[in-house]
């Protein structure tokens, strides 16, 4: 490839990440990929070769919100986890660990709490919602976990006003890898220790 030719696409690469992590941080966009296709349309070049990899957006996000959405940003984080934490200890015994942008530190305006649970018992948590009085809807979402893919029921739960997502997986995945995508990277998650230390060494 010619140097001019590329020195445009890495420009226009960086352009796609910054405009993504635009769209991330204002409109409320939590999944990468249509960021990146949004940004990449609103920058006329849908037929880029040289999209910006999820971790060169995520970099771009972390940069606009310390710029533009600093106080407000840590404080939304910060009562985020709380409202993850409380759900955390109500559903202790399904093993729960907080994953996603509120545990990354990348929530915005607009984000969910997701929260992994592992049972080998998914229809107790259900039971569980429902002796709580805790309406649900469930769907079905695409997860790996290492190399192989399968539904994952996730419940989708208003908890205090904040959108809280319940994925439902095995003990056995529990010891295990999981990830969005097959070529993704590895969630992170945390369990309640951990979530308590960051809300700690936060406050």
């Amino acid at each position: 490839m010619p140097k001019d030719s590329k020195s445009k696409q890495q420009q226009m690469r960086a352009r796609i990440a910054a405009a993504a992590a635009r769209l991330m941080a204002e409109d409320g966009l939590e999944d990468f990929a249509l960021a990146k296709r949004k940004a990449a349309r609103q920058l006329g070049a849908e037929d880029t070769q040289s999209l910006p990899r999820n971790d060169e957006i995520e970099a771009e996000l972390r940069a606009y919100q310390s710029l533009y959405q600093g106080k407000e940003q840590r404080e939304r984080i910060q009562y985020l986890r709380q409202r993850a934490l409380e759900a955390m200890h109500l559903l202790e015994r399904f093993r729960p660990y907080l994953a996603g942008p509120v545990l990354s530190g990348t929530a915005g305006r607009y984000s969910d709490i997701d929260l992994q649970l592992f049972t080998d018992d998914g229809k107790a948590v259900e039971h569980f919602l429902l002796s709580s009085n805790i309406a649900y809807d469930v769907s079905d979402e695409r997860r790996f976990a290492g190399d192989q893919a399968r539904a994952v029921s996730v419940l989708k739960v208003d908890w205090q006003g904040v959108p809280l997502n319940l994925a439902i997986y095995t003990l056995k995945e529990e010891r295990g890898t999981l990830k969005a995508t097959w070529a993704g990277r590895p969630i992170e998650r945390a369990g309640i220790q951990a979530v308590t230390q960051l809300l700690s060494a936060a406050g």
